[in-house]
């Protein structure tokens, strides 16, 4: 996994640049990932508008930029995306955000369909959902995990397959409302309480 890791580093991109590299890509009239098709790219011009959103209206609280403090040794935020993802647009800018507040964190994107390799060794309930993030320490080391949602939102998605058996259009809606009323609070919290 270490050397799997390490070639997913190398091709790894800033926040800025995955941001740039969406826009040429829906400029283009295509979505990121191998598949296309107008359902991904409708996601992600949507996402796009939300990360752009997201990118101006988030703010890190207090309490987090505390317990961020405590980073004292340097580590890589490691995270697979993809464009068209709604969970990714709604949490990568907040993650992003987040990473800021201390130069120690380093965050770093690949995509997922270009690094399944990466996505299979960090599924979710064996399935390949993203964001993942991967918190690495300065030797490459896994510190720990995160994703694809908060706590709040993965409860809200477990509950509502256990009564329904799958996810539905109107509860995608609800989720993104969700998104939105929570205003990235609950992923701050979760971010904050797996940092070393």
């Amino acid at each position: 996994m270490k050397e799997i890791i390490e070639n997913s580093l190398q091709k790894a991109i800033s926040y800025s640049e995955y941001r740039i590299l969406v826009k040429e890509l829906l400029d283009e009239g295509k979505s990121t990932g191998l598949s296309q098709s107008d359902d991904l790219l409708n996601y992600s011009l949507l996402n796009d508008k939300r990360m752009k959103r997201l990118d101006k209206t988030i703010k890190v609280s207090e309490e987090t930029i505390a317990k961020l403090k405590d980073v004292k040794e340097p580590q890589t935020w490691l995270v697979l995306t993809e464009g068209w993802c709604g969970d990714a647009a709604q949490n990568l800018p907040v993650i992003n955000k987040i990473a800021e507040e201390n130069s120690n964190i380093k965050l770093k994107l690949v995509l997922r369909d270009e690094n399944l390799e990466l996505m299979d060794g960090f599924l979710t309930n064996g399935g390949r959902s993203i964001p993942k993030l991967i918190a690495l320490d300065k030797d490459n080391k896994v510190i720990n995990t995160w994703g694809p949602r908060p706590v709040v939102a993965t409860k809200m998605v477990a509950d509502y397959k256990a009564e329904h058996g799958s996810l539905d259009a109107e509860f995608k809606k609800d989720l993104q409302v969700w998104y939105n009323k929570n205003k990235g609070e609950n992923v701050q919290e979760n971010i904050t309480s797996l940092l070393k």
